[in-house]
């Protein structure tokens, strides 16, 4: 009597099942402010957003974004709420273009390239994944409390530009109560002087 595991409908389906399930965790893309994505360095402008799907379209090839003057890419993601971020995924384009690197930052709002010299809040060297089975884990005590995530490529495997199919983002999604988004808008409004503190803190860092 046999006892070797069965073929054939019964793994498909149970393939079917698990994909669903990685479907159902990599739903944070529904808690974007999707109108509010920036992707800075892209070559069409608003090709950035569109690699923000659902997973069962992750395979769809015909949307992606490219890096426009060099290889550089970087997002900046504000949410409709506040996300614990667990996991990414990112499928990159063919040959040497997909990202080498990925680096993020926890709530910089309108991130530039020069600000993504900062220190990240972490960082990944990564491999090529054409169909999104490598999921880089994130320190979940760092991203327990995001409300805006900055993610940027510095670098592909040697080509002149970056591409990107898809970004899968996995987590915990919380709404924000009424009364803490006035005072999160409160707090964010930027106090002149303490700004300038800071810019001069920042320089005389990198004098050092």
């Amino acid at each position: 009597m046999s006892h070797g595991h069965p073929h054939g409908h019964c793994s498909d389906h149970a393939h079917e099942h698990e994909d669903l399930e990685r479907g159902t965790m990599f739903s944070l893309y529904t808690k974007i402010h999707i109108d509010r994505v920036e992707c800075l360095n892209e070559v069409t402008e608003g090709s950035g957003k569109e690699v923000f799907k659902a997973w069962e379209n992750r395979l769809n090839f015909e949307k992606f974004v490219e890096s426009d003057d060099d290889e550089e890419l970087l997002f900046n993601i504000p949410f409709t709420g506040n996300v614990k971020l667990k996991g990414i995924v990112v499928i990159g384009g063919e040959d040497d273009t997909h990202p080498a690197a990925m680096k993020l930052y926890k709530n910089r709002p309108h991130m530039t390239f020069d600000e993504a010299s900062l220190q990240a809040d972490q960082e990944f060297e990564m491999q090529p994944d054409r169909t999104g089975d490598i999921d880089y884990h994130v320190k979940v005590a760092k991203f327990n409390s995001v409300y805006h995530l900055s993610i940027h490529f510095p670098r592909n495997f040697g080509a002149e530009s970056t591409k990107i199919y898809y970004i899968g983002l996995r987590g915990e999604f919380t709404q924000v109560q009424r009364d803490g988004i006035v005072i999160t808008a409160y707090e964010a409004r930027a106090n002149p002087a303490d700004h300038k503190t800071n810019l001069l803190d920042s320089v005389q860092h990198h004098v050092r």
